[in-house]
C-alpha cells in the first residue's frame, strides 16, 4: 500500500506541474496514468469521476484529483492527490509573484503562453472527442440527445450551466431508474 501512496502523490504531482491549461487538461492525463497505464479505474468510472468533478464547487483538477486518490486509496490517497495536484501549481505562482514585473513584459514569455494556448485546445478538444465516444459507445439515444440539447442550450441559448447540469442529472436518473425497473421485471 505503501508503493501505491507514492505512485499517487508522485503521479499527481508530476501530472500537475507538467500541464498548462487547467483541469480540462489534467483530466485525459489522469484518464491515461490511472486508466490505461495503472489500471487502478475503468473507463466508465473515470467518466464517471469526470462528471463529479465538474459538477462539483472547485477546480475540476483538484476535485477529479480528490475522487481518483479516494477510488485508489481511500481518504489518505485523497489527502496525497490533492497534495500532489495543488503543490505545483503553488510553488510555480508563488516564483512567479516574485518576478511578475519582468514575466508580464517580456515579450518571449508572451510568445510561449500563446504558443501553449493552442496546445491547450488541442487537448481540450481530445478530451472532448473522447469521453463523446464513450458516450457513443453505450448507443443510447437518450444520452446522445441530452448531450446535443446541453451543448445547443450552452452555446447558443445561454442557460445557465447549473441549470444544464442539473436537467442533465434529473434526465440521467430518470433513465436510470427506468432501466432499474426494467431490470426488475424481467
Amino acid at each position: 500500500m505503501k508503493n501505491r501512496f507514492w505512485t499517487l502523490f508522485s503521479s499527481t504531482f508530476m501530472l500537475s506541474a507538467c500541464t498548462f491549461g487547467g483541469g480540462f487538461v489534467i483530466v485525459p492525463l489522469m484518464r491515461k496514468k490511472f486508466v490505461q497505464e495503472l489500471g487502478w479505474i475503468d473507463e466508465q468510472e473515470m467518466l464517471d469521476l469526470t462528471a463529479i468533478a465538474q459538477s462539483s464547487p472547485g477546480a475540476i483538477a483538484v476535485n477529479a484529483s480528490i475522487l481518483v486518490g479516494y477510488r485508489a486509496a481511500g481518504v489518505p490517497g485523497a489527502l496525497l492527490a490533492i497534495l500532489g495536484t495543488v503543490l505545483p501549481p503553488l510553488v510555480i505562482i508563488s516564483v512567479i509573484s516574485l518576478f511578475y514585473q519582468q514575466f508580464r513584459d517580456n515579450a518571449l514569455v508572451s510568445a510561449a503562453m500563446a504558443g501553449m494556448l493552442a496546445g491547450v485546445a488541442a487537448v481540450i478538444a481530445d478530451v472532448v472527442i473522447s469521453m463523446t465516444g464513450q458516450l457513443v459507445k453505450r448507443k443510447s439515444a437518450v444520452t446522445m440527445l441530452t448531450l446535443f440539447a446541453a451543448f445547443v442550450a450552452a452555446r447558443y441559448l445561454d442557460v445557465s450551466i447549473i441549470v444544464i447540469i442539473l436537467v442533465s442529472g434529473a434526465v440521467d436518473v430518470a433513465q436510470w431508474l427506468a432501466a432499474r425497473r426494467k431490470g426488475d421485471e424481467t
